[in-house]
């Protein structure tokens, strides 16, 4: 079942995704856990946020006889990580949708503005014609996830979804206001950031824990 409480952001409304997300905000869950964790979740996400997909029909023989089914439209996708955490996430997507393209947006954080800038962004050459799904496990700020969506803005693409783990009000506020035509999908949305930027309670740095360099 999903939650949906805006016409365009989603909120899992499920257990396994509820209680896969406890077992991730643990401190001592190891690195292990919480890199297969993280995928499971992506799949999960997956799953609803491709609902939407186009679908038609094809002409195949049973063992009793021949029936028109239905069968995807052949809707081309691109899965775009932020780096480096959101890589964690790209192989739930690719276990539903394994025929999508993925690129790679990798950032750094200006240490005087705290804005984000892109110093990496590689994509497939019919971006522009793919619906994209964004993914990153968290959407603090809200700054990464804008500057993403506005790469591939400039790429020419017109069908985003942001999918996150976890999201914090104030970075589903700065997507709606900046990019009030991206659909953002998410496992759950805590309550605020604190004075570092860190969603609560949240699940610390993911980057750190999917990779172990915490």
């Amino acid at each position: 079942m999903l939650y949906q409480n805006d016409d365009h952001v989603y909120v899992m409304d499920h257990p396994l995704v509820a209680h896969k997300l406890t077992i991730m905000r643990d401190k001592n869950t190891s690195v292990k856990d919480f890199r297969e964790l993280v995928s499971e979740i992506g799949m999960l996400i997956t799953y609803e946020a491709t609902r939407d997909l186009p679908l038609t029909t094809t002409t195949v023989e049973t063992p009793l006889c021949t029936a028109e089914m239905p069968t995807l439209e052949g809707k081309k996708i691109a899965v775009v990580p932020i780096l480096r955490a959101g890589l964690g996430l790209v192989d739930g997507v690719l276990r539903l949708i394994p025929s999508a393209r993925v690129a790679h947006i990798g950032m750094y954080r200006d240490e005087e503005t705290l804005e984000p800038h892109v110093y990496f962004c590689k994509t497939p050459h019919d971006v522009a014609s793919r619906d994209i799904m964004i993914v990153d496990p968290m959407l603090a700020t809200g700054g990464s996830a804008d500057a993403a969506i506005s790469e591939m803005k400039k790429r020419g693409c017109k069908h985003i979804k942001l999918m996150v783990l976890v999201a914090a009000p104030e970075g589903i506020k700065c997507i709606r206001e900046r990019h009030p035509d991206v659909f953002i999908y998410c496992g759950a949305v805590d309550d605020h950031l604190n004075e570092h930027g860190y969603i609560v309670p949240g699940l610390g740095d993911a980057g750190d824990r999917i990779f172990g360099t915490k």
